[in-house]
């Protein structure tokens, strides 16, 4: 059978577009250019002040010196990292490590999705506005101000806690310097400061919710506790699968200027991680090499507990990170 000439023009033409990446690629450059301008601060950013630095892994495979440079400086393989596992803080700062941010993502993480639901009940907007600025405020103060505050109420000597308890006839509590309140006591920190700032990502997410799906759920009789549980927390829960999982990438980080802070020297064996350990042996001590060693391998950890979580979710039926 004959094909029309125009016919055999047009499929050809739309074979050719199809064909040609480059070009549909530039005419998307060309389409949407200012929004890739929008976007161009931010793509510098990540690869200036992430990707760059990457390079500079290698040391972790050499005994890096400051004299002879990363290109001069000799190759030791693995054996920074052998030092590493073999050493006995190795345990003691996994494990450390691992309980603090298990603790976190217990008691932390389920926090800000409480208050972001709770945040939704209120009807009066003056007061949700109020509510909402009141628990923000905490995130913007620094760690050195919280730290301080916590001594101020917890010490022992003029602590108004202890105050208070010996006010009421009750015998003073070390909670500074006591290894069994050291990481209950970084956990409440971080709700303080943070649970309320968590909230923003979930209240943009209820806030897409169709309101439909209450409305129907009213006609089927379901009370507001029901609305919540197969409504507001079902639709939100891809964005809670998504954040869980960057939240179990980061199991081997904690923060830094917190523990540091809080650390003294009757808690150490509780209080030191992998990240104080970093700051002792490489700024401190000049281990430059080992160091970025260890840092390797806590990135690599976070890589591979992101990838496991993200697997793990897509067996359930979530779409996962990616």
């Amino acid at each position: 059978m004959d094909v029309p000439a125009d016919k055999v023009t047009a499929a050809a033409e739309g074979k050719k577009a199809v064909g040609s990446p480059p070009s549909l690629v530039w005419g998307g450059l060309k389409r949407d250019k200012y929004l890739y301008l929008l976007a161009l601060p931010g793509l510098i950013y990540f690869i200036v002040f992430r990707y760059v630095p990457m390079w500079g892994v290698i040391i972790s495979f050499q005994e890096y010196s400051p004299y002879q440079g990363v290109l001069n400086s000799p190759w030791v393989g693995f054996d920074h990292f052998a030092r590493f596992f073999s050493n006995p803080d190795f345990l003691l700062l996994f494990r450390n490590t691992m309980a603090i941010n298990l603790l976190s993502l217990i008691f932390f993480f389920p926090l800000p999705i409480l208050l972001a639901v709770l945040l939704n009940e209120i009807r009066v907007s003056s007061y949700k506005k109020v509510v909402q600025s009141i628990i923000y405020l905490p995130h913007f103060l620094s760690w050195v101000i919280i730290v301080g505050i916590t001594f101020l109420l917890l010490s022992t000597g003029d602590g108004v806690v202890n105050k208070l308890l010996v006010a009421f006839g009750f015998d003073k509590v070390d909670f500074l310097t006591n290894k069994n309140y050291f990481w209950g006591l970084l956990t409440l920190q971080s709700i303080w400061k943070d649970a309320g700032w968590g909230t923003i990502i979930f209240l943009a997410a209820i806030a897409g919710v169709d309101p439909q799906l209450y409305e129907a759920a009213k006609m089927d009789g379901a009370s507001r506790l029901r609305q919540i549980w197969h409504v507001t927390l079902t639709a939100i829960r891809p964005v809670i699968v998504i954040l869980l999982i960057l939240r179990i990438g980061h199991m081997m980080d904690v923060g830094f200027e917190q523990v540091f802070l809080m650390m003294n020297g009757a808690v150490s064996d509780v209080a030191d991680v992998f990240d104080t350990y970093v700051y002792r042996l490489g700024v401190r001590q000049g281990q430059f090499s080992f160091s970025t060693a260890v840092g390797l391998f806590k990135s690599v950890v976070g890589l591979l507990l992101v990838i496991g979580a993200n697997r793990l979710a897509k067996k359930f039926g979530e779409e996962g990170v990616y």
